[in-house]
């Protein structure tokens, strides 16, 4: 049984009791019950921060570009008025170094020789293509193609899709998710909810570890992706980011791409086999890799630059156990502005991630004015480069400032609905870590509780930087408002949901909006302050469940108390 925390509501101390002295009992019930906010976590200052940070003047927040040295300097510069510390060893950031490679030849087309016949698949219409490798000019020839399915090699689960084959300087093509989202099997990997084998850094990553010179990951549907082929398209445009090989020598792909499905069928059929048929096989046990009579060619000049940018670094430094520290996290860059476009140009980012950064900056106004400071040190982590693969967390999870067996817990907040008060706040990737109850415990006082993610198949509980932490076996947790609103339920708050997907996400359509309603992100910023509150209290540490992925690298850095403590 997964221990819970008991005593919660006590080590909050004064925090709690003031609130639940404002607040009437439980069986009030939440479309009754008003939140106690701080006094820093207020919506003026929500909407101001956020309608600066999502403004034209920052550019889009790009790593590399003026708007992302405007917006780093601003933080800094919010950081220092509430009196907060440099978290850096006296520096607000850490210097993180990137390779940033631009595809000149973007009328680029992957070409397919099947049966002797040729066809062309265009770039950003069929396709879209990149190397991971860095180079100004990487020539792929007449590569023999070859379908491996998902594209696992999972022991685990008994599975192997490379079983059999050598893949050495082939194009492997593969399907977006994995096999249980396919067949609804709640016993074949994680049924319906996405596991790391699922997401494409993995696909590319098993892919050049097992030698292919090229990757392309099949978009069979917006659903397995988590998300529009138009993301990949605007994701993909401009300069791309990359950690150096110095930093991370791990192999990585010549050429790594996405197809559309009516480009894989399309192709598929050129080499005399159904794609439909085959997309059925491959997610059942026992699937072989089928090679295409067909080879694939492609070349990819680029425009290679280096670039340093910046992880913001601020503290609340712990009053007696300061060398211990607790983590809020949010990603700072956003995707710049592209001129090409009609109309306008600057991807903002209010949403993504806009309201993470103005819920941690209200979070470190509140404790920097914290009339005790926090016994431990409360550290607020904004990396960069974040939209490039987790580029900032994962230099930071190399390097980091506080030992990571001197980390608490990390807790991440990333593009936050602002869709009002909710009965629930969203654990993404739920049945991880005790710090699922500690939150429950906190939501009590409000009336609330917390509920699991509504699209467990998007996987984002891998696309947010907490998974650097919980990759490195720091307990980690991604929390995010709720969809079950007080004012049209869990419909109403799906509905939402899919509208900003749809047609706001990683668009210019991502932008500020003086109408919102502050009421429920106010609640969840005041839920994970008092969280955070709990975690900064001597002697807690949680703890992984006994069936999480990431128990063992932190049992192994840490004491056998601590590692398994239920405080």
């Amino acid at each position: 049984m997964r221990a819970t925390t008991i005593a919660l509501l006590i080590a909050l101390g004064t925090g709690v009791s003031s609130l639940m002295a404002a607040t009437p009992p439980a069986s009030a019930g939440p479309s009754t019950r008003e939140v106690a906010l701080a006094p820093q976590i207020n919506a003026a200052d929500f909407a101001q921060f956020d309608k600066t940070l999502s403004s034209d003047a920052f550019g889009g927040r790009k790593p590399g570009t003026i708007g992302g040295q405007r917006t780093t300097d601003w933080l800094v510069e919010q950081f220092k008025r509430m009196g907060l510390q440099p978290g850096n060893h006296g520096s607000w950031y850490q210097a993180v170094p990137a390779d940033s490679t631009q595809l000149l030849n973007t009328d680029v087309t992957l070409d397919i020789t099947a049966h002797g016949k040729s066809a062309k698949f265009a770039y950003h219409t069929d396709m879209m293509a990149e190397t991971l490798q860095a180079k100004p000019q990487v020539d792929l020839k007449n590569s023999p193609v070859v379908f491996l399915g998902y594209g696992v090699d999972a022991p685990n689960w008994h599975w192997n899709d490379y079983q059999g084959v050598d893949v050495k300087g082939k194009t492997v093509i593969v399907l977006v998710n994995d096999p249980g989202f396919a067949t609804g099997d709640p016993k074949l990997f994680n049924g319906r909810a996405m596991t790391y084998y699922g997401r494409w850094t993995y696909k590319y990553a098993e892919a050049a570890l097992k030698g292919a010179a090229a990757c392309f990951i099949v978009h069979t549907s917006d659903a397995a992706a988590g998300y529009p082929f138009s993301v990949l398209q605007n994701s993909g445009s401009g300069p791309q980011l990359s950690l150096p090989a110095s930093v991370d020598p791990s192999p990585r792909l010549p050429v790594a791409g996405w197809l559309t499905r009516a480009a894989a069928t399309r192709l598929f059929a050129d080499a005399g086999l159904d794609f439909g048929q085959l997309e059925k096989a491959a997610a059942k046990p026992g699937f072989k890799p089928v090679p295409l009579d067909a080879t694939a060619s492609i070349s990819l000049s680029n425009k290679i630059g280096h670039l340093e940018s910046k992880n913001v670094v601020a503290m609340v430094k712990g009053s007696t156990k300061p060398d211990e520290a607790v983590i809020f996290t949010a990603h700072w860059d956003h995707l710049g502005t592209d001129p090409t476009r009609k109309g306008h140009q600057v991807f903002s980012g209010a949403i993504d991630n806009g309201t993470g950064l103005t819920m941690l900056l209200e979070l470190a106004d509140a404790f920097a004015h914290q009339q005790t400071p926090p016994p431990r040190s409360v550290l607020f982590f904004m990396p960069t480069m974040e939209e490039s693969g987790l580029l900032g967390s994962q230099y930071y999870a190399a390097k980091p400032v506080f030992p990571l067996d001197k980390t608490v817990a990390d807790i991440a907040v990333d593009a936050l609905p602002i869709i009002g008060r909710a009965r629930d706040m969203t654990v993404i990737g739920m049945g991880q870590s005790q710090l699922e109850d500690m939150l429950a415990e906190v939501l009590k006082t409000q009336g609330r509780v917390t509920s699991p993610e509504t699209t467990p198949e998007n996987g984002f509980y891998f696309r947010s930087d907490h998974f650097s932490f919980a990759k490195a076996g720091v307990p980690a947790m991604l929390a995010s408002s709720g969809l079950d609103l007080l004012d049209g339920g869990k419909a109403a708050g799906q509905k939402a949901a899919d509208d900003y997907t749809a047609h706001h996400y990683h668009t210019p359509n991502d932008v500020f909006n003086p109408d919102w309603d502050y009421s429920g992100i106010l609640e969840d910023t005041q839920a994970l302050y008092e969280l955070g509150q709990h975690l900064s209290q001597v002697g807690v540490w949680p703890a992984w469940y006994p069936d999480s992925p990431f128990r063992a690298k932190r049992e192994a850095m840490m004491p056998h108390d601590k590692a398994n403590a239920t405080k």
